[in-house]
């Protein structure tokens, strides 16, 4: 299959360049027949500074660098406060299935931001009160909005994200994540109120101005769209998981895009970020 690479524009903030390693290798289909774009992340640990980039990226999600000595245990180092009561566990279970998910969807989120060009809140695991717990809510919540106005065009994309991290196990997340999926038409007003309540608490007029504009869809209809994605490693990829994959239970699957990205032993990648993320804080 030929490799198409993805083209990051000169635009790309330092934050971000990690998804110059995100590369298209083509369109697959469905069992319903629906495209599932595919990418995969080839990533390279040694590239130091990008590595870090992308750490600091990562934990910025969970705590911002700027509070981290005010929020922090007095008895602790901020790497160890961040190891020990900000992100999920290394080793207890469910720790690792959580720094699996968490990854997968903040690498979904980026490439809705900063490739597809939607405004994309980050605030899903700030001021989490349980570390090793997932967060609840919709996964990923993505915009696109007119300026200055309120228009019928403006689109709100909703997007379930499940992962499969593990080298041995093998199971169809992709399907998984079209089915959770359909839990979002539900949980989209409490994902939106929560995301609403921490911009306010980071005094976000910007972020504020755009969760508004969307939970005023009753009276001012916008684009409703949703997204299932699977993150796999890639000794737990095989070919069912395109063959057996169907949208045909959705009750918006015309307006459900499928997503799927792999990569080369992503649990090591994603521990390794999680101890970066943590030391060079």
């Amino acid at each position: 299959m030929q490799i198409l690479s993805m083209h990051i524009g000169c635009e790309m903030t330092l934050e971000a360049t990690h998804l110059s390693w995100l590369k298209q290798v083509g369109t697959l289909t469905s069992a319903c027949g629906k495209p599932i774009p595919t990418f995969k992340l080839e990533y390279d640990a040694l590239s130091h500074e990008i590595m870090s980039a992308w750490a600091k990226h990562f934990r910025n999600h969970y705590c911002q660098d700027d509070e981290l000595q005010f929020l922090k245990n007095p008895l602790k180092t901020k790497s160890e406060y961040l190891l020990t009561e900000k992100f999920p566990h290394v080793s207890i279970a469910p720790g690792p299935s959580i720094r699996a998910g968490d990854f997968a969807e903040i690498l979904v989120a980026d490439y809705l931001q900063f490739i597809r060009n939607y405004q994309v809140p980050r605030t899903r695991y700030d001021r989490k009160a349980i570390a090793n717990e997932s967060t609840k809510g919709s996964d990923v919540i993505a915009f696109k909005k007119s300026p200055d106005i309120i228009s019928d065009n403006d689109e709100m994309l909703i997007f379930e994200v499940k992962a499969k991290a593990s080298e041995s196990a093998r199971a169809n997340v992709l399907q998984d994540a079209i089915d959770h999926s359909i839990k979002d038409e539900i949980r989209i007003a409490e994902s939106l109120s929560a995301m609403r309540q921490k911009l306010y608490d980071r005094r976000d007029s910007d972020g504020l101005q755009i969760v508004d504009r969307f939970q005023r869809e009753p009276d001012h209809p916008c684009k409703r769209r949703y997204g299932a994605a699977a993150v796999y490693t890639e000794s737990s990829m095989h070919e069912s998981v395109v063959s057996t994959s169907a949208t045909i239970n959705h009750p918006s699957a015309d307006k459900l895009e499928l997503l799927l990205i792999s990569g080369s032993q992503l649990m090591t990648l994603i521990h390794e970020l999680y101890r970066r993320a943590a030391d060079e804080a």
